[in-house]
């Protein structure tokens, strides 16, 4: 789909360097979004807006590390520098580490609960002054939370990801409360089985072979679907929140 509206947003994506991120800042690129990509990879980063540059839009390559504060500090700074305020902030990065609790990986779950759940409040804690400015300015003013289906569908060994997703559902609906009478949107995203990244990161063989098998039954989402999504739900008129979209294959569904 097309979406016009979106040449006149200023935009943040973390976990732009792959996956959802990287696809939905190359659709708001294209679409004629000013994007800032935040992500660790600076490689990934700086070809991709060289990318987006060459077909004409704007991009501005950002390496932040969302669990850190002084490089959230850092690439704040360097947005505003470089765009001014911002308008959208899609909160995408994001692990998926499985493994039995009873494996005591507390490795795994600080990283997850890091980037999953606190580096999400810090891109909050950072853009939140820029969102309700343009929304007091009668703009649209959106925040997109990436969650997952695995915050309310329970998947054996993935107990502390799904928690780190519930937690990011349930925030969005809390911050709705904070946000929503100051004409800023909050919408959480949860995606079912798709093709990312995120299974890469799996170090236990038996999860990642069942999580192989999945994709090998079921036709898995693109990164490309979710994106398509997030731009839908952030160009409806400003007074049409789409507060929480759940998106399956339909194998899943």
């Amino acid at each position: 789909m097309s979406y016009p509206a979106l040449a006149t947003r200023t935009a943040v994506v973390t976990g732009a360097a792959s996956g959802m991120g990287e696809a939905t800042a190359r659709l708001l690129g294209a679409a004629g979004a000013h994007v800032a990509l935040l992500a660790r990879r600076t490689e990934r980063l700086d070809a991709l807006a060289a990318e987006i540059g060459a077909a004409g839009g704007r991009a501005l390559a950002v390496t932040a590390d969302i669990t850190d504060q002084a490089s959230v500090d850092a690439a704040v700074k360097a947005v505003h520098d470089a765009f001014g305020p911002v308008d959208l902030v899609v909160n995408n990065a994001g692990v998926m580490l499985p493994n039995p609790v009873a494996d005591g990986r507390i490795d795994e779950w600080t990283r997850m609960i890091d980037t999953n759940l606190t580096g999400a409040l810090r891109i909050v804690r950072a853009f939140a002054a820029d969102l309700t400015e343009a929304a007091a300015e009668g703009r649209p003013a959106d925040l997109v939370n990436v969650s997952s289906i695995a915050s309310h569908v329970a998947f054996p060994d993935y107990a502390v990801y799904g928690a780190t997703k519930a937690a990011l559902t349930q925030l969005s609906t809390a911050l709705r409360t904070e946000f929503g009478p100051r004409d800023v949107r909050v919408s959480a995203i949860e995606p079912g089985l798709t093709d990312t990244e995120l299974g890469g990161h799996i170090d236990n063989p038996v999860l990642r072979e069942q999580l192989g098998g999945m994709f090998a039954a079921i036709p898995a989402l693109t990164s490309e679907d979710i994106a398509d999504l997030i731009s839908y739900t952030v160009t409806r008129p400003r007074h049409v929140n789409l507060r929480h979209l759940v998106a399956l294959p339909t194998r899943q569904a």
